[in-house]
């Protein structure tokens, strides 16, 4: 069995574990806290770690691993050196990072959210502090995920945010009574500890000899400093949108929109984790090594591609019949009322075009990012913030908190479609006219399983039924048609995607 074989199996299985601890973990809050100030603060503090997490796992990860792969293959790098160097000096920053936000964080949320209520703007401003101070061990546990990618080594790095999203929760039922939603903060900062300390134990035993240096070759250094600008920007464009977005939402009359906006989100956000965190990796590890040769790169594209249409079509069809249930089962129990579990399905319906979009957009930004062009990704990414801002500043106030779920949608798409010309212009119409035959074959099943699963609902009366039987008899009638009507109407894709396991590379 491939090393690659074996990473998708694990990390498949390990992610889909993580986005479980996940729902663990937002249904704890939801029943000990339910959608209030409380929990809008905590989500708001919590936009600072996504904004470094997606910094280091995806800006740093798009410039390093390329460029650190090409130069050992090449010969030209066979030590750890430009790898310990520039490992120490970002940990040095972070450091630097931690204690700057934690002096600055009084100021710096309320300038970031002005229009909080002043019961979340308390909690944001502390659990901030919280965070900031274990800032570095946040980023550092982003850093490893990089280096052990270049090894082919995913399972460690699943396991440390598994440690972290599980933590959150046990911390939350264990001292919810004694900390309150600051017990959430903790277990985070206590998992996420734990797991950076697991992913040095696994990269020290893949041979990596760290060094207290500083120093990196002039070549390595240079190269990597003109990539890395453009890639973190942007890699900190989606979080910005989701800071225009919390802001915003924190401004409407209802209380708990930023709770509904975020739970909503989760449950688009899951299939794209996923895919992100296992098979995207994988791919982008192959396509930074086929470079080269340009006919094994288009086909490892088009795989990406073909891959994330048969997987997130699907999902998104079924979530648009079945996301109230869904929503129910996650989160309506203690304090999180009916009221609450409509509020959030409004938004996650809105949300439902991101999957597909951003699932894809996905494959097309680390194609771009293979073959070095980390400036084009920026200049389109960049321009998604203006879009969303004036879709946010045009909408909400008449629309309220759906219609940021709505911009961000519309964001996706955009996003996404830019890309596409970008990409296929580079790697040809050819290649373009491939996706679009695929994307067709995989629509027809795809509806025709939506509309089979919903008359199903409303024939047998599902709406009405507890929401896990109404899960437990729709899901599985949804994939099972879905799988036969996608056998016959693109036997070619079905037969990859069962074969999946098989391939070596």
């Amino acid at each position: 069995m491939s090393s690659l074989k074996k990473a998708a199996i694990w990390t498949t299985g390990l992610a889909l574990l993580l986005k479980l601890s996940g729902f663990l973990r937002e249904s704890v809050v939801a029943k000990e806290f339910g959608a209030s100030d409380a929990t809008d603060g905590y989500f708001l503090a919590f936009s600072f770690i996504t904004l470094v997490v997606a910094m280091i796992a995806t800006g740093f990860n798009n410039v390093f691993l390329p460029l650190y792969i090409k130069r050992r293959e090449n010969g030209t790098d066979t030590s750890d050196t430009n790898a310990n160097g520039l490992l120490n000096w970002t940990v040095l920053v972070f450091t630097g990072v931690s204690v700057a936000g934690w002096f600055s964080a009084r100021w710096l949320v309320p300038l970031v959210y002005p229009k909080m209520s002043p019961g979340a703007e308390a909690i944001a401003v502390e659990i901030t502090e919280v965070f900031f101070i274990f800032m570095v061990f946040i980023a550092l546990a982003g850093l490893l995920e990089s280096y052990l990618q270049s090894r082919r080594i995913f399972v460690p790095t699943l396991v440390s945010k598994l440690l972290a999203t599980l933590m959150a929760a046990v911390f939350a039922l264990l001292f919810s009574d004694m900390w309150g939603i600051y017990s959430v903060a903790y277990g985070f900062v206590f998992g996420t500890v734990v797991g950076a300390a697991i992913q040095v134990f696994y990269l020290i035993r893949s041979n990596y000899s760290w060094t207290p240096t500083l120093r990196m070759e002039s070549d390595f250094r240079k190269a990597f400093l003109i990539l890395i600008v453009p890639s973190l920007l942007n890699s900190v464009v989606g979080q910005v949108n989701l800071f225009v977005n919390k802001a915003f939402a924190s401004g409407t009359d209802l209380s708990g929109a930023v709770t509904y906006l975020n739970n909503s989100q989760l449950i688009v956000s899951i299939p794209n984790a996923i895919y992100a965190a296992t098979l995207a990796a994988i791919i982008f590890t192959l396509m930074s090594e086929q470079t080269e040769n340009l006919a094994k790169f288009k086909d490892t594209v088009f795989r990406g591609m073909e891959l994330s249409f048969v997987t997130l079509v699907p999902i998104t069809v079924g979530l648009l019949v079945v996301g109230d249930a869904a929503v129910e089962f996650i989160y309506e129990r203690g304090r999180f009322t009916e009221a609450d579990t409509a509020y959030t399905y409004a938004a996650l319906l809105f949300y439902l075009p991101i999957i597909i979009f951003q699932g894809m957009q996905l494959i097309l930004s680390k194609s771009m990012y293979a073959r070095g062009k980390t400036a084009v990704v920026f200049r389109i990414s960049v321009t998604t913030i203006a879009v969303n801002f004036l879709l946010n500043w045009l909408l909400v106030d008449d629309y309220g908190y759906t219609a940021l779920a709505f911009a961000a949608s519309v964001v996706s798409v955009y996003y996404f479609t830019v890309s596409m010309i970008v990409v296929y212009k580079d790697l040809g119409m050819d290649e373009f006219k491939r996706f679009a035959a695929m994307a067709w074959r995989v629509l027809i099943p795809a509806a025709g399983m939506g509309g089979i699963v919903y008359g199903a609902k409303l024939l047998l009366g599902a709406g009405d039924w507890h929401a896990i039987l109404e899960l437990a008899v729709l899901v599985p009638l949804g994939a099972v048609v879905y799988a036969v009507l996608l056998r016959i109407v693109y036997p070619a894709g079905f037969n990859r995607f069962l074969g999946l396991a098989r391939r070596s590379k």
